[in-house]
């Protein structure tokens, strides 16, 4: 019977690593240059989206800062309005969009406005109007236990862009300007 066993001591010893060149296989290298250049193409992608990403985030937060400026300068001219019953009564917080700046202002609600206008100003293209509330105005507003109220209303350029168009509260198109708008008693 024979034996299944191999004789490995008649064979010459086979070398762990063969250094000669007809071994060399370029698969087994490393890297080609096609595969590094579509890793750093997917790179540059990744990055460009990051970099759309931030200034999105950034736009938003310069959007919502201006947004929370106004109703604070909304609210500051409330709070003034309500300092001043006697001046609200006369009629005194009227004040178109337009309208010239006082340069000396007499009263107290003159005084209020003048600086409510200059804090507004501080808005990209900021500008406010003050009107007294009927079943009239747009869009219409209710008279509160039988007071006339008033309305509030800033402007501003939120693109910031040097061509924005009309004053609409509620803005109409993406070009016209920001508003934001109080309904005070």
């Amino acid at each position: 019977m024979r034996s299944t066993k191999c004789n490995t001591a008649s064979r010459p010893a086979l070398a762990a690593t063969r250094t000669d060149a007809a071994s060399w296989h370029p698969r087994r290298q490393g890297f080609t240059l096609l595969e590094v250049l579509i890793a750093l193409l997917v790179l540059s992608i990744g990055l460009l989206g990051l970099a759309a990403l931030q200034t999105t985030g950034l736009r938003s937060s310069q959007m919502a800062i201006m947004r929370t400026q106004a109703a604070g300068l909304a609210s500051d001219i409330v709070e003034c309005m309500h300092a001043n019953p006697a001046g609200v009564a006369r009629g005194e917080y009227v004040m178109e969009r337009t309208a010239p700046v006082v340069a000396t202002p007499a009263s107290r609600a003159e005084q209020d406005l003048v600086a409510w206008r200059r804090q507004v100003a501080r808005l990209p293209g900021g500008q406010g109007e003050i009107t007294r509330c009927s079943p009239a105005t747009e869009p219409p507003c209710p008279l509160l236990d039988g007071r006339a109220t008033h309305v509030v209303t800033i402007y501003w350029n939120e693109s910031r862009n040097p061509d924005a168009g009309a004053f609409h509260c509620p803005p109409r198109t993406d070009g016209d300007y920001r508003c934001l708008r109080l309904v005070t008693q």
